[in-house]
């Protein structure tokens, strides 16, 4: 029975990468964009740089001035990071849970054969998080243990007074801490459910906690590229959550962001920030992933719109209704980066010009050719808004064949002020310092 799928998988493949972008990648950067015309494919652009990870010795290369080393190495796919009052880290290591209803289809099939080149779904999701300690101060850390087991695809931590929450892919727990453990034994209390289900497109589930700790802003992604499996299967997605800390009530805080994952708070209004990964299969300059501040009950356009107002034609009923109430996002981060991590940096150690601005760890295309991504990168602010292009803080993650030796995902700062990394192909976590400190 399984023949005819994979005689047709074998013609499609060789036909999946199409024309080179029309556009640098520079054009989908910035507050004011480039965005040509669709362009529709009956196969949709696939470039998959394989997964291969570092070779001894390698690491990203930093940019002039800054220096990178390991943190801890042999991780088990290291994808978000948060970092403790006292200086320890933590690290989910997770992969995607099970999604039997994703992907379906003969097309679904070869996308996820295709993905695992990318180093997601090869093996089974270690579902926990892992404290990392730096006893000595060099910038290593010495010891690790599992703070946290028996997770469903954690993302997402939050530290509030005692309680950590931490944003599994179906639902918001909270676990009691105490500074300096290694180990929690207790059971997670489920604060809130979660949208999740059998096909779960977008499983990744982030978490923050408002300054004064009263509100959490949850991230969930569609469930779909762009509406094709019904309305149903998207409520309550798309969307940025906020949930009440003392009561565990939710609202929805803001719509129509098709992938939300990094948030972060800008040191200078206090606004909160989100990096959103856009729509695929438009053609290799569209649609721009993007950075924003997430104002307060907008609608962003996902699926009926992009970029503001920009229609899109795929979604049907279409609603012109909507597409009128969308709001352009503020600073665009080019088109399939899949930019997932964001932290402002609040910190000294690192040169005064990174003060207050934005760095975005971006995983890298899939439906891009060339690729696009595959970096971190560096958007200065002044005044609480961008302010400039943005700047390549770590390269190097394609080999010179463009197999991907690492990808980028989480930032976080730690208690000495380095920028921090999780790297998910290359299972490390990166430290980023000045040169010779």
């Amino acid at each position: 029975m399984r023949r005819p799928a994979l005689l047709l998988a074998g013609l499609l493949l060789p036909v999946l990468c199409v024309a080179g972008s029309a556009l640098p990648e520079q054009a989908g950067y910035g507050p004011h964009p480039t965005l040509p015309e669709p362009s529709h494919t009956l196969i949709p652009t696939v470039k998959i740089a394989p997964a291969k990870g570092w070779p001894p010795g390698a690491k990203p290369t930093p940019a002039q001035g800054l220096a990178v080393q390991a943190f801890a190495t042999k991780l088990q796919h290291p994808r978000w990071l948060y970092v403790l009052p006292n200086g320890d880290v933590l690290v989910a290591e997770t992969d995607a849970p099970p999604k039997p209803d994703d992907r379906k289809g003969i097309k679904g099939w070869v996308m996820k054969k295709e993905m695992k080149k990318a180093g997601s779904g090869v093996q089974a999701s270690q579902n926990r998080i892992t404290l990392l300690r730096d006893a000595d101060g060099d910038g290593r850390a010495e010891t690790r243990s599992v703070l946290i087991g028996g997770l469903n695809s954690p993302f997402g931590m939050a530290l509030v007074g005692d309680a950590l929450y931490v944003a599994d892919t179906d639902a918001l727990l909270r676990f009691p801490y105490k500074p300096g453990e290694t180990e929690i034994h207790a059971d997670g209390v489920k604060v809130t459910d979660l949208p999740a289900g059998t096909i779960n497109h977008h499983w990744t589930k982030n978490v923050v906690a408002s300054p004064d700790g009263k509100h959490l802003y949850v991230t969930v992604g569609s469930n779909s590229n762009v509406g094709e499996n019904g309305a149903d299967a998207e409520e309550g997605r798309a969307a940025i959550w906020e949930v009440d800390t003392t009561t565990g009530q939710k609202r929805l805080y803001a719509t129509g962001l098709r992938n939300p994952n990094g948030m972060d708070f800008q040191p200078d209004t206090g606004a909160l920030w989100a990096v959103v990964n856009e729509r695929d299969e438009l053609g290799n300059d569209l649609v721009p992933d993007y950075m924003t501040a997430v104002k307060e009950g907008a609608f962003y356009g996902w699926p009926y719109s992009y970029y503001g107002q920009h229609p899109d034609d795929r979604p049907k009923p279409p609603r012109p209704d909507l597409v009128a109430k969308a709001i352009a996002p503020d600073y665009a981060l080019g088109s399939h980066t899949a930019s997932l991590g964001l932290m402002f940096y609040k910190g000294t150690l690192l040169p005064a010009h990174y003060k207050n601005g934005a760095f975005i760890g971006q995983h890298g295309s899939w439906n891009r050719d060339p690729p696009a991504g595959y970096r971190v990168i560096f958007v200065p602010f002044a005044g609480g808004k961008p302010n400039g292009y943005p700047e390549e803080v770590l390269s190097g993650f394609l080999d010179k064949d463009g197999n991907a030796q690492g990808r980028p995902v989480g930032v976080a700062m730690d208690k000495a002020g380095a920028l921090l990394l999780a790297d998910d192909v290359g299972n490390t976590v990166w430290r980023v310092t000045p040169q010779g400190h």
